[in-house]
């Protein structure tokens, strides 16, 4: 990796703003276009959410945001230790949400895999999940 960045935050929803900004401003380095940070910032947004909502479900935890460029690429990992995903086939699927009841539409992997190159959904051992995404920007250097 040519740089990376590491950054643990509290898992609270007001956090996931400061995230996404987080790892915008570590990949600027690349010259990204404004749609290019818009996805990530987007694709970024949605996985803390996700750790928050559905991982630590308003338990105390913490969600873990690490970056790294690798030429003109960024890599990304979103991971918490929260309680995971029972079955990430399902979870992938567009719609699918385990919380229909609070208004969540189940495109965050849908949508986190359009804005992104690359996407991939892990167990975290012995809890939580690991979502790793990359982009290729294709900086100007």
């Amino acid at each position: 990796m040519n740089n990376f960045m590491t950054l643990k935050i509290k898992a609270v929803s007001r956090n996931e703003s400061f995230a996404r900004s987080a790892v915008a401003a570590f990949c600027v380095e690349l010259n990204p276009t404004l749609d290019d940070l818009s996805d990530i910032k987007t694709a970024v947004s949605e996985a803390v959410t996700n750790s928050i909502v559905h991982g630590y479900d308003g338990e105390d935890g913490v969600v873990t945001i690490q970056a790294g460029i690798d030429g003109n690429v960024i890599h990304i990992e979103v991971s918490d230790e929260g309680k995971g995903i029972e079955d990430i086939s399902m979870a992938r699927q567009p719609f699918y949400t385990t919380k229909p009841d609070a208004e969540r539409s189940g495109m965050g992997f849908t949508v986190m895999e359009s804005f992104m190159d690359t996407l991939e959904v892990f167990h975290n051992a012995p809890h939580g999940t690991v979502v790793k995404m990359s982009k290729n920007l294709c900086a100007v250097k």
